[in-house]
């Protein structure tokens, strides 16, 4: 699969396609209905399947000043894509130039001249443009103007549960990750690089490899059964804590998690972590023996939920 930043200049190669298009933070199963059907008219047109998504996201252009929001980095978006079929991911920059297109000229310069799209699949709620004028019905508008095809998925619901990148972070925000697994499909994941802290886990005898959040929504504050991949594929059963550590000293938030039966130097090298269950909410101890007993307790409780024969 190929990633493209930007739309100007591109080789022939390189346009044409059917794509998807929208923010697709967190590739939640309401995108996945949009880019299955981005994925069929590339098929009926015999073109290349690309989705569309912006780097960084509006909202980082808009509101700089925010708490983090994001569901997953470019990395992870575009091998989640990949795994649906997509055969290239265009990273449109959004910058002043993005953010004082009309919605007209979006269509125009973007998706005609600069990505020659073949079809453009939305969601039902989409916005695009400046002060989102663009929507559904304005983009089939444009589909007839310009000679592309446009298909607009429709509202997805499971369970009650809203398909919407906002109520995966409500859920994570509330410390219910499987209710964010049930709308993403898959758990929610924090992916970053392993970071030397102080190494006082090691010394007491739970060694954790520590990564920090920068962009991610900061899920509830406690402690999690989780599943981390390894830069070389190995998946590994954990327990981690997500948050300030309060008992020895606050730190920048951050995902702390101890690999079970693993002990290698892995510094510096990227590993994702998956959510599978919130255990506890992050306390303060009176003690670092409390502190100490109350993990061995937490291990436990994790081997339980995501290694049971361990």
């Amino acid at each position: 699969m190929k990633i493209i930043h930007g739309w100007k200049g591109l080789a022939q190669a390189d346009r044409g396609a059917a794509v998807a298009h929208g923010n697709f933070d967190g590739v939640h199963l309401g995108h996945q209905r949009v880019i299955a059907d981005a994925r069929a008219a590339a098929q009926a047109l015999g073109a290349p399947l690309g989705v569309i998504s912006f780097e960084p996201h509006a909202r980082m252009h808009f509101n700089p000043e925010a708490p983090p929001f994001r569901l997953m980095n470019p990395h992870q978006l575009a091998s989640t894509v990949e795994t649906l079929g997509a055969d290239v991911v265009y990273l449109l920059p959004f910058g002043v130039e993005m953010a004082n297109f009309t919605d007209h000229d979006f269509v125009r310069d973007v998706l005609v001249r600069g990505l020659g799209v073949r079809h453009v699949a939305v969601g039902f709620d989409v916005t695009f443009g400046k002060d989102r004028t663009g929507d559904p019905h304005s983009m089939r508008r444009y589909g007839e103007e310009f000679g592309f095809s446009v298909s607009v998925t429709a509202e997805v619901a499971l369970d009650g549960h809203k398909m919407s990148s906002s109520a995966v972070r409500e859920a994570l925000r509330d410390g219910h990750p499987e209710v964010a697994e049930a709308i993403l499909g898959r758990p929610f994941a924090i992916e970053g690089v392993v970071q030397k802290g102080r190494q006082l886990g090691r010394q007491l005898g739970f060694p954790t490899a520590n990564v920090p959040l920068i962009d991610y929504v900061a899920p509830k504050f406690g402690v999690y059964a989780t599943r981390t991949r390894l830069a070389d594929g190995r998946q590994l059963a954990g327990v981690a804590n997500i948050g300030v550590n309060p008992t020895t000293g606050e730190v920048d938030p951050r995902l702390e998690v101890w690999l079970f039966d693993f002990d290698e130097d892995i510094y510096g090298e990227t590993i994702e972590t998956d959510l599978i269950a919130f255990l506890r909410p992050e306390l303060k101890f009176p003690s670092i023996d409390a502190m100490v007993a109350q993990i061995w307790l937490d291990a436990r409780d994790a081997r339980l939920l995501v290694a049971p024969d361990t």
